[in-house]
């Protein structure tokens, strides 16, 4: 063939030993080779491999004219699969730096809790950290910490009117409504109180209403007070959650500052107003009214439980069954114990009880008077209410009355004690001591 010809005549002039490459392909040999063989030695070997090798280094060549495009191209593509294949096999690490890469983006990518975290396009996997978890939990701890800051617990609503011939105003709680669960079933067993400030001794409650949000009370209360002194009165309505095993769960309270914000009061006027959150959780126990009375001469102490008002309900019925324990106390331990009649049904008992202690003139410094209020039970053991302490070691208005008892002898003295809850030491009073000799106790 003519161009074949010229092509090795011109090709065979040009190379030199010096200046022929030299290729290195140990993986192709069917057998071991020298590191560096020269197209010389090739060619005096194997020259039907020279003639080979010259050949398609002429047919890959772009600027001959003669070889046809078809053949150029369909070369080119071998020689490219052949340098491939040989790179592969070569060159290929035995762990793909690509796998290393795409565990390292799986390892970051697991732990990458910022906000363009796409919770679609999360992995399902065991173990793996969910943020939207801990977003749910923070979303819930703000709404409560919201609540504390002062959110609505539902609204309620009633009407005030005023009796000018009797001088009374006329609360009437008509409804609740959206009142938040307190139980776990979701739901609350509410009622409410009612006061007319200043004046905290004088209050009202509504019955309880079983499992429900949006109770329906339709009960009136009536307050005796001047038309001359509304204008200083506040209306302060407390919804509770009837609780019959702990304390009464405070929901929230309303107070209404004006009277006649609504109206002046001449005709029945129905209000709807917030229930805010409650900053106080204490609940009110209820007043017990008693007198003291002592005479040295005789060393008799006389205590006589007079009534109760505005006790806790503890019944499901919204209402108790209480009466009074009066402890002897001395160093710590209970020497007697008497107790009053049990009054059925009510919340505010009237007794008119008398209880007597023996208790020498030299020993009233070392003794005290320990007084609950008990709810009797018919099944299971009776529930304190609340207690009040009397004596020379107490504080506020026990040893105030314990005091001018003494002060007074043989004169009977009367106070409202209010009901304190009891200490955790007070429920479980230890067995007295046996009677010691030479004691008139």
């Amino acid at each position: 063939v003519p161009w074949r010809n010229k092509a090795l005549s011109s090709s065979s002039a040009a190379l030199a030993p010096d200046d022929c490459p030299s290729f290195h392909l140990p993986s192709l040999l069917p057998s071991p080779q020298p590191s560096e063989v020269t197209m010389a030695t090739e060619k005096e070997k194997y020259p039907m491999a020279s003639m080979g090798f010259l050949e398609a280094a002429v047919k890959i060549s772009h600027t001959s004219p003669d070889i046809p495009a078809e053949v150029q191209l369909s070369m080119r593509e071998h020689f490219l699969r052949r340098t491939q294949r040989m790179q592969r096999q070569t060159t290929e690490p035995a762990s793909s730096t690509r796998h290393s890469s795409f565990k390292r983006q799986m390892h970051v990518g697991s732990l990458d809790l910022g906000d363009d975290y796409d919770v679609d396009e999360q992995p399902t996997s065991i173990g793996r950290i969910k943020p939207e978890l801990y977003k749910q939990m923070t979303t819930e701890n703000d709404e409560s910490s919201n609540s504390k800051g002062g959110k609505n617990c539902g609204k309620v609503n009633f009407s005030l009117r005023y009796d000018y011939e009797n001088e009374m105003l006329l609360v009437k709680i008509l409804k609740a409504f959206d009142l938040p669960a307190k139980d776990l079933c979701g739901s609350s067993d509410p009622y409410v109180k009612i006061y007319l400030l200043p004046d905290r001794k004088q209050k009202f409650q509504t019955r309880v209403h079983r499992k429900t949000l949006n109770p329906t009370f339709d009960e009136s209360f009536q307050f005796p007070v001047p038309y001359d002194e509304l204008p200083i009165r506040k209306l302060h309505l407390t919804v509770f959650d009837f609780d019959r095993f702990s304390r009464h769960d405070m929901i929230g309270e309303v107070i209404l500052d004006n009277l006649f914000e609504a109206s002046d009061l001449s005709r029945e006027t129905s209000i709807w107003k917030d229930i805010q959150y409650a900053t106080s959780e204490s609940v009110d126990l209820g007043e017990i009214m008693f007198s003291l009375c002592y005479l040295p001469t005789a060393g008799r102490l006389t205590l006589t439980v007079i009534k109760c008002r505005n006790l806790k309900a503890m019944d499901i019925t919204g209402y108790s069954d209480p009466y009074v324990k009066v402890s002897l106390i001395c160093d710590g331990r209970r020497l007697k114990k008497k107790k009053t009649t049990t009054k059925k049904n009510t919340l505010n008992p009237t007794y008119n009880e008398a209880i007597i202690f023996d208790i020498p003139p030299e020993s009233m410094d070392q003794v005290s008077l320990h007084i609950s209020v008990m709810d009797y039970d018919l099944v299971g053991h009776n529930e304190i209410i609340g207690v009040c302490r009397l004596g020379s070691g107490t504080e506020g208005l026990g040893r105030d009355h314990w005091n001018e008892m003494l002060a007074y002898p043989r004169k009977p003295i009367a106070h409202w004690h209010s009901l304190l809850e009891p200490k955790k030491s007070e429920k479980e009073t230890r067995p007295a001591n046996p009677r010691p000799q030479n004691s008139r106790i």
